[in-house]
């Protein structure tokens, strides 16, 4: 099997090197596949030996993430160098305590990430199974120096043969220019050489970048041209220490996305082929999302159809192809489903893509019983201090990018505007009230067109089309060598009542909050309507949403009693047929357009005989789905000083 392994990636007869980037998914399923492909008696990683045990204790505890921290050995101080118009006697005569002493800057505290989808720990992960030995070989040093540059997108090597990928990326290598790391090269490539007199098959697991390198430095050992790793200075260093990992800061550790990297464990498990989940794993993590965003948000949520999340993918793709990109990066997920479905369902997918179910699941069940915060290159240590931190295994650079998101209340923000609501004083928000009326408008119009439809006749032919040929008819008198046309009588009259009843039959615990609104300007109706309480979801310091069970406009407006305490009212049965009875009632026109999923029922058609009127139906589908669901929202403001800036706070869903 050792012969399988392209010379490429040989180093001598007993080495072979795997160049990986570090915190790539696809890279650590190609290390656990290229271990299962090829026989292996030893393996040698680029850690230190320091971090040996902790590293080892932490990788048997996988899937539960963790890190191993290793604090610099001393601070250093930056020398004084003083300016060239340095004059000698400005200290003399001041106050010892008036110098300060040169500034100490503490050097960062290395880590080892222990991620499944971290190449090496990988390679100790499947090493450990299969009872092979591991040596760590890296040089100790009191204060690490990383070596990193941008790579190309490792999503590459699922389709190009690893040795065609490290071949590709050579030119691009830049030669190391640190003291440190030129070291720790040399070092490792003379502990291989050691290790090749012990063992006949080994596996060196490390960067791409310290790859070309370490060949270079073996060739240069064997012909007693670098240093030998006796004449490399090994420092004592303090001890690694393993720390838990705050669940809400695992982006910063993980080389994936948290959700993804949950993925990549459960195929582990389950035996499943995991060659594509950095790509499939993207259209779980939207659909996941999905079901969160709708358990949330209910009725208020859009209805988030197939045709929409595959906007949300081709637009991830082009995203990603701007970035020269294979694989999206989170802020392009973010963005694509923002742009696509709002801000709320964003927010979700946000939420959802750092969630790593094991370790939210035993968030209370901490055995080392400590946590470390992480952030950008710093993290929060159990004894509160915070310290600069740099990884011993780094990947692609990282840096802060910014996408404005609407905020989802704290619980805490909301008891408080609740406390502070007044009930005495509410109004409407006037945008949502534009669109609604157009919405009553658009009804009415397609309701006369239906009456209209009624009405038709067809003649024949004589000097004019009229509305066009009918030509079911023309075909029906085929024989009489004639054409038949369309008569659409005009429409006559106008309807003033309309019904709007989106959710039927309604739950009356559903929609507690029922009360008529009168028009606050001239091209406003009386509305009257049940919904949800707006109490109960705050989005902002006066202002809460609800969701519209159905309503009934009057225009032209006209004053009328509240219909839910109209005594009149009190032998409909139901939410919707009280508001049927009530457009009867105060309806002048004999029509009454009704919006609804499925057409009135023969109650509903007895109910408006009653008052001798006539419902005229127009279904749901006549409007799109996602617009119909944005009007049933409903923003309720505390007075209209409000106004002023609800926008602030209200998004479109």
């Amino acid at each position: 099997m050792q012969s399988e392994i392209p010379p490429l990636l040989r180093l001598g007869r007993h080495i072979s090197v795997l160049p990986v980037i570090h915190g790539s998914g696809q890279f650590a399923h190609l290390t656990s596949r290229f271990m299962l492909e090829h026989e292996f008696d030893a393996l040698a990683v680029p850690l230190p030996p320091s971090f040996a045990e902790p590293v080892e204790a932490a990788v048997l505890d996988l899937p539960r993430p963790s890190i191993v921290m290793q604090p610099p050995n001393h601070p250093f101080q930056t020398p004084f160098q003083p300016p060239t118009d340095y004059d000698p006697t400005y200290f003399q005569g001041l106050d010892e305590s008036a110098v300060d002493d040169d500034d100490e800057i503490e050097p960062p505290t290395s880590y080892v990430p222990v991620d499944p989808c971290q190449s090496v720990i990988a390679a100790i992960r499947a090493a450990l199974g299969e009872h092979i030995p591991r040596y760590y070989i890296d040089l100790e040093t009191p204060s690490f120096e990383p070596f990193s540059t941008v790579m190309p997108d490792p999503y590459a090597v699922r389709h190009v043969a690893i040795e065609k990928f490290a071949a590709a990326v050579l030119p691009n290598i830049p030669r190391p220019s640190q003291p440190q790391t030129l070291a720790r090269i040399t070092f490792m490539a003379a502990q291989l050489q050691s290790l090749s007199r012990r063992h006949k098959r080994i596996l060196l697991v490390t960067s791409v970048l310290h790859w070309p390198w370490i060949r270079e430095a073996d060739r240069l050992l064997q012909s007693d041209q670098a240093a030998t790793p006796r004449q490399l200075n090994s420092d004592d260093v303090p001890a690694a220490v393993r720390y838990d990992i705050e669940p809400k800061t695992l982006l910063f550790l993980f080389g994936e996305l948290p959700f993804i990297t949950r993925l990549y464990e459960r195929s582990r498990a389950e035996l499943e082929d995991d060659a594509n989940l950095q790509i499939d794993g993207v259209k779980e993590l939207l659909m996941a999302a999905r079901d969160q965003y709708r358990s949330d948000l209910g009725h208020r949520a859009r209805r988030v159809t197939p045709l929409l999340l595959s906007k949300c993918l081709q637009y991830i793709r082009n995203l990603s192809l701007i970035q020269r990109r294979m694989t999206p990066d989170m802020i392009t997920i973010v963005t694509a489903t923002k742009q696509i479905l709002g801000d709320p369902f964003a927010r979700h997918v946000a939420e959802m893509a750092n969630r790593y179910g094991v370790s939210d699941n035993d968030e209370s069940d901490d055995p080392l019983g400590n946590q470390v915060k992480l952030g950008m290159d710093q993290a929060r240590l159990p004894n509160g201090d915070t310290v600069a931190t740099v990884n011993r295994l780094p990947g692609p650079p990282v840096t802060w990018r910014t996408l404005e998101l609407q905020k989802k209340p704290s619980t805490d923000q909301r008891q408080r505007w609740q406390y502070q609501w007044n009930p005495y004083s509410q109004c409407s928000y006037p945008p949502e009230d534009e669109r609604i009326e157009l919405l009553r408008t658009r009804v009415c119009q397609r309701a006369q067109a239906i009456l209209g439809q009624d009405l038709a006749r067809t003649e024949k032919f004589t000097t004019s089309v009229k509305d066009g040929i009918d030509i079911r008819d023309t075909l029906r008198h085929w024989y009489e060598k004639s054409i038949y046309v369309k008569v659409l009588p005009p429409s006559r009259g106008k309807l003033d009542a309309c019904l709007m009843l989106f959710d039927s039959p309604a739950d009356p615990r559903e929609y507690p909050w029922r009360t008529t609104w009168f028009a606050e300007h001239e091209w406003e109706s009386t509305l009257a309507f049940f919904a949800s309480d707006f109490r109960s979801e705050m989005v902002g310091p006066g202002i809460g949403v609800s969701v519209y069970g159905g309503a009934m406009f009057l225009y032209p407006p006209a004053p009328i009693k509240d219909i839910w305490l109209d005594q009149r009212l009190d032998f409909a049965e139901t939410l919707e047929e009280r508001l049927i009875a009530a457009a009867c009632m105060h309806s002048q026109s004999r029509q009454i357009a009704l919006l609804s999923h499925l057409p009135p029922g023969a109650g509903w058609r007895r109910l408006a005989s009653r008052f001798k009127k006539q419902l005229v139906h127009v279904p749901t589908t006549s409007f799109s789905d996602e617009e119909v669901q944005r009007l049933r929202l409903v923003h309720v403001l505390n007075g209209s000083e409000v106004r002023s800036y609800a926008a602030d706070f209200i998004r479109r869903v």
